[in-house]
């Protein structure tokens, strides 16, 4: 059946107590994309009939929603601040209301689906979080993973990059949560949600955001309600893990540099 309407029920649209829309500095500047990580996913759901559903919270610019939405997915962007949506900046002139949407994500709050007049929940196959779990405070944790867990297909998994150390702006700490992968993993085993080191070896470095994606300091959270129900993952050839190895190393960085494709890194 065709999805006619995609909504977002929450009792707070906006995260008015968070630093990072108190003190907005990713939020109003990002707009992550990786076409490596969205061909690795496409791959994994190979043979899929249905349109692969994905939800990215703290979406900033929402360029990871617009690439996978212009390709037919079901892609859902939710923003804790409306920033970026006041501003009109990123993907949000065309997506706003559409595929991106704002919500405190430490409250409770639901993705709605609309059929034939008809709405319900929605669950994903992939739900992910891009440098946005540290950002969150530490007594909030236990509602994010159980909101986290509620929109997870049986079959889906979870996708998170988070970074354990300080990020202070303007005297404000933006990191209100610095916490090493273990704990992490803890905190999700107790919503439900599994660590699947499997995936994290096939993705092998290429994903929205992490350290090839210039954020060194960050490592990932790959996680699943049922690790034996994920796709089989695919065989990957030797010259795919080299590829894999190269875009976003060093020299990688160096080379476009040279070349003027891209900007030196603040």
């Amino acid at each position: 059946m065709r999805l006619e309407k995609i909504m977002v029920e929450t009792d707070h649209p906006v995260a008015a107590d968070s630093p990072d829309h108190l003190e907005p500095v990713g939020t109003v500047k990002d707009n992550s994309r990786n076409a490596r990580f969205n061909e690795k996913l496409f791959r994994l759901f190979a043979g899929r009939e249905e349109p692969l559903r994905v939800l990215d919270l703290g979406c900033s610019g929402g360029g990871f929603v617009r690439d996978l939405h212009d390709v037919g997915c079901i892609a859902v962007g939710i923003e804790g601040s409306d920033h970026s949506r006041r501003l009109r900046r990123g993907e949000w002139p065309m997506l706003d209301g559409v595929a991106l949407f704002t919500a405190d994500i430490t409250r409770e709050f639901t993705v709605m689906g609309a059929v034939n007049g008809s709405s319900s929940p929605l669950q994903f196959e992939l739900v992910t979080a891009w440098e946005v779990l540290e950002h969150l405070p530490e007594s909030s944790i236990p509602a994010v993973c159980r909101n986290v867990a509620r929109h997870v297909a049986p079959q889906g998994f979870v996708v998170a990059s988070t970074s354990p150390h300080s990020v202070v702006v303007n005297g404000v700490e933006l990191h209100q949560t610095q916490r090493e992968k273990g704990w992490w993993l803890e905190r999700f085993e107790e919503a439900g949600l599994h660590h699947v080191p499997r995936l994290e070896t096939y993705f092998n470095g290429q994903y929205i955001r992490g350290p090839r994606q210039g954020d060194p300091e960050s490592f990932h959270l790959v996680l699943a309600r049922d690790p034996a129900a994920l796709p089989a993952i695919p065989t990957l050839s030797p010259q795919h893990r080299a590829l894999d190895v190269w875009l976003g190393s060093r020299p990688y960085r160096l080379t476009r540099l040279a070349l003027g494709l891209d900007e030196p890194r603040p």
